[in-house]
């Protein structure tokens, strides 16, 4: 589960050399058509994104902009995808594009 929250603008730092934009379009013009191939390479997909609409129980300074359900095989697999020197070339459109995120790793369980 990626929780995530946007810069008004990407901030890449004092050594920026990239055209600015919002931190939206550094997620999703940059960051996201790098790395979801590396996804769909290990077998992973995404089930689910879009748009947080409200956040009825959150506490007032907790609020998202959008929310990316993404299935890997194990957890193995997105820890090494993480590591890799690909990643690691891309990752920093992520971070200039975030003001806050979470990456919650779940697992399927029995029903209730």
């Amino acid at each position: 589960l990626n929780l995530l929250r946007f810069r008004d603008t990407a901030d890449y730092g004092p050594n920026d050399r990239l055209p600015p934009c919002s931190g939206r379009a550094a997620y999703y013009e940059r960051y996201a058509p790098a790395v979801t191939p590396m996804v769909m390479a290990l077998g992973g997909r995404v089930i689910w994104a879009g748009s947080v609409l409200d956040h009825p129980v959150c506490p007032d300074d907790e609020r998202w902009d959008d929310m990316l359900v993404v299935e890997y095989p194990d957890i193995e697999s997105i820890l090494g995808m993480f590591r890799s020197p690909e990643y690691q070339a891309q990752v920093m459109h992520r971070t200039a594009a975030l003001a806050d995120s979470r990456l919650i790793a779940t697992r399927e369980g029995e029903k209730p």
